[in-house]
């Protein structure tokens, strides 16, 4: 269910379902930016189409508290379709540059990837993170606090939502916690305007709020991402 998740990380890597340009002002598209679909972007199961600028306006703001918060209130890694790879593998094997053996019990030797948020080639598995785009703290500050720990493990392992989860080196993810886009941001410069964009589809996909500070410094990165696009489906 998960192979057609991305097909191409190399140039400009893991721009499938965000659409996001690599670099500020650049696009993909030299066609007119598709226009705001409200009834689309707010019915589950549909697919909604916003300019970044557009779809940063569309996150709730609101204030946020950690109360409460465990990591092990969300549960991670499982099999959701029983075929003897969980979801760290799921997302190794998808996101692949050469794709890795697939050994018994969905051992993985070999492969390669293109780590986006410091743009490097890493061909050991065991060097990258699989990384919530929106960290498993910051959605419990933003709304996941809530939820039932049956929707929390969804969130968790979201394989069909195409920029949730990106595997990515240890390095950055480790600096990054569970900072938002005020407190840290890729340093590879090309990934400016990818981890936006990947920042916003995650909060709109799980109907996640934002605080001042960290709407704030999306809309200064989305200024320099003028062409920038969100797809995103809302999850069920």
């Amino acid at each position: 269910m998960f192979s057609a998740r991305r097909l191409a990380a190399l140039a400009c890597p893991l721009l499938i379902l965000s659409a996001a340009a690599c670099t500020p002002g650049a696009s993909h598209e030299d066609a007119k930016p598709p226009s705001a679909s409200p009834s689309a972007s707010s019915s589950g199961g549909k697919k909604g189409s916003l300019r970044l600028t557009d779809a940063i306006g569309r996150l709730k703001v609101a204030s946020e508290s950690r109360a409460g918060y465990e990591r092990d209130k969300f549960r991670l890694w499982t099999d959701a379709d029983h075929d003897g790879c969980d979801t760290r593998k799921e997302v190794l094997l998808a996101e692949a540059v050469k794709k890795p053996r697939q050994g018994k019990d969905c051992k993985l030797t070999g492969g390669s990837w293109r780590s986006y948020y410091d743009d490097k080639a890493v061909t050991d598995a065991r060097k990258l993170d699989i990384d919530h785009v929106v960290p498993l703290a910051e959605a419990w500050d933003s709304g996941a606090s809530k939820w039932a720990p049956e929707r929390r493990e969804q969130y968790a392992n979201d394989l069909s939502g195409e920029r949730s989860l990106v595997a990515v080196s240890l390095g950055p993810n480790r600096t990054k916690g569970d900072k938002d886009p005020a407190e840290w941001m890729p340093p590879a410069k090309d990934a400016t305007c990818t981890y936006a964009t990947d920042w916003v589809t995650a909060k709109l996909r799980w109907k996640l709020t934002a605080d001042r500070a960290e709407t704030k410094a999306l809309r200064t990165i989305a200024a320099g991402c003028k062409n920038a696009t969100v797809k995103f489906t809302r999850a069920p």
